[in-house]
């Protein structure tokens, strides 16, 4: 039988599509802008590394690599050479997430990589794909769009694949929900226009175990408990805190960092604090938090008491790359690879519902799925929240522009909103 096939753009260093070929997909084509990921997918596709379960077969074996701008790309760029005709089964891949993520700016559609998804958009309406696999951070869910109102982003997103014939249907997932060993949360959008519209799977973990009639689910994996199946790292990737770092992390307990005082606000009159950037001790006995693209990476205590950050082989086991994944660049490229890249067990649990639903179709087109009611609420809450505090941070954002001083306007309010935890995308 034919594989069915896969088109992936914005690929990066390829994290969702080894998920999405565990789960039987045959990679057509990858692309991506960033040569050191272009690099990565060559070398990773040329040592031929072996895909679990799947006996001869390797990853990205046959597919193209394309180094491009996706808005540079043409729907004929993506097929295979003499299968000009074929529809893929399955167009998967996620725009740049830093226009809506916490821990930049928030400059939503304003930030032309904001626009990027309307390439993805073209694209699908040229190779007319099955099924669409939409990935993003779950900021997503309530930026602003062209008029600044929250989850406007998110509509003009919907509304724009709805348009070229395609029905939706959203979630939020959390990896560590599926046997990954760290809480990182993504938005994923499933779209159809012909077969059956893909349901999200169900979730095979919990913080804690859980039994109902309907099975059990088993508890978190930790990130104890993906170190200890971890080879001891190399001693040369092994970074420790600088004495006096040593001395303020010395009594920070496991799960916590140093605080950094935050801007006030309408509704936060006492700050609005957040941790330092590479202060915060990991808790071994939780999965791991979300991996970021920095070399700021959480500290360990081991059990010995000596500190040392996460290494890069290590986060990359953590986003489920293989351990003979040839990662490109220096040091700083590859942390931004692996921590920009979408965790593998998304794919292999997303393919596989994907599967499911190419095996089905109807008469009639499928329909829309309403978003979930989460999406609804947290739209809601912030726009109460941008309402009350609106004001002082645009008198805070013009203050800067004007050149005040950070600690004067710090007094007033921010320019955009921090969560609690700017490294973690998870409850």
């Amino acid at each position: 039988m034919t594989a069915p096939t896969l088109v992936s753009l914005f690929s990066g260093a390829g994290g969702l599509d080894l998920g999405l070929e565990m789960a039987g997909f045959d990679t057509v084509s990858v692309t991506d802008m960033d040569a050191d990921c272009i690099k990565t997918l060559q070398a990773s596709q040329e040592a031929r590394i072996p895909i679990p379960g799947w006996d001869g077969r390797t990853f990205l074996e046959r597919a193209n690599i394309l180094h491009a701008r996706v808005e540079e790309l043409r729907p004929e760029d993506l097929r295979r050479s003499g299968d000009r005709r074929r529809v893929p089964d399955l167009m998967a891949g996620g725009p740049p997430c830093q226009p809506f993520s916490s821990s930049g700016k928030l400059l939503s559609v304003v930030d032309p990589r904001g626009r990027l998804f309307e390439d993805f958009v073209r694209l699908a309406e040229g190779l007319r794909p099955r099924v669409i696999l939409f990935e993003n951070v779950r900021g997503l869910v309530t930026a602003p769009g062209p008029t600044g109102v929250p989850g406007e982003a998110l509509s003009l997103v919907k509304g724009s694949f709805e348009d070229i014939g395609y029905a939706t249907r959203f979630a939020l997932l959390n990896a560590a929900d599926f046997g990954a060993p760290q809480r990182r949360v993504r938005m994923f959008m499933l779209a159809s226009r012909s077969c059956g519209l893909p349901g999200f799977p169900e979730s095979t973990h919990s913080d804690g175990p859980v039994s109902s009639l309907f099975g059990s689910l088993a508890s978190w994996v930790t990130l104890g408990e993906f170190l200890a199946t971890q080879p001891p790292p190399e001693p040369a990737e092994v970074v420790q805190p600088s004495a006096e770092l040593a001395r303020s992390l010395a009594s920070v307990r496991e799960g916590s960092g140093l605080k950094s005082p935050g801007a006030r606000e309408a509704t936060r009159p006492g700050g609005h604090w957040g941790y330092k950037q590479g202060t915060f001790v990991a808790d071994l006995s939780r999965p791991a938090r979300t991996v970021t693209a920095a070399t700021t990476q959480d500290w360990i205590r081991e059990h010995h008491g000596r500190l040392r950050r996460l290494t890069w082989r290590e986060c990359a086991g953590l986003q489920g790359f293989p351990d003979g994944w040839r990662f490109s660049g220096n040091l700083a490229s590859k942390y931004r690879q692996i921590g920009n890249a979408v965790p593998s067990v998304f794919g292999l649990v997303l393919g596989r519902a994907v599967l499911a639903a190419l095996s089905t179709s109807g008469r009639s087109r499928p329909t829309s799925a309403p978003l979930p009611p989460s999406f609804r609420e947290a739209i809601a809450y912030t726009q109460r929240e941008r309402s009350r505090n609106g004001e002082s941070r645009r008198r805070a954002a013009e203050l800067l522009a004007a050149g005040a001083d950070l600690r004067t306007v710090k007094g007033l309010g921010s320019a955009e909103p921090r969560s609690r935890d700017p490294r973690t995308e998870a409850p």
